[in-house]
């Protein structure tokens, strides 16, 4: 998980409700500081997966950032989300540390919950 070599940071979406990868989940990152400021804007794969990191070893910067995920576009597209929406959009907070290497920050969520994790 946590290692010396040059930072990354990637994550993916799964659909517990439905037992599925979360694919076309629109995903945002912003880096909070000094401002905040939009740095990518993407949609998930057929694996829930993003192509490309979200932050790839060169554009690797330390700071506190935002991924924002669009998950109530989502299950309404499925026809699942409640009306209203419990949940829209999930924004996670999360630190990146210089030196601390590879970031994996997967979202599991259903139309009325969510859980993410610094994964591998």
């Amino acid at each position: 998980m946590a290692g010396n070599g040059p930072g990354t940071l990637s994550t993916h979406v799964l659909n517990t409700a439905e037992g599925i990868p979360g694919a076309g989940v629109r995903v945002a990152l912003w880096r909070m500081d000094p401002d905040p400021a939009l740095v990518v804007e993407t949609l998930t794969d057929a694996e829930g997966r993003t192509v490309d990191p979200l932050l790839p070893p060169g554009a690797f910067r330390p700071g506190r950032y935002e991924l924002r995920f669009g998950i109530g576009a989502y299950f309404t597209a499925r026809g699942i989300a409640p009306d209203p929406l419990f949940l829209d959009v999930v924004a996670v907070s999360i630190g990146l540390a210089d030196g601390r290497g590879h970031y994996h920050v997967p979202l599991l969520c259903t139309p009325w919950s969510y859980t993410t994790y610094r994964g591998s």
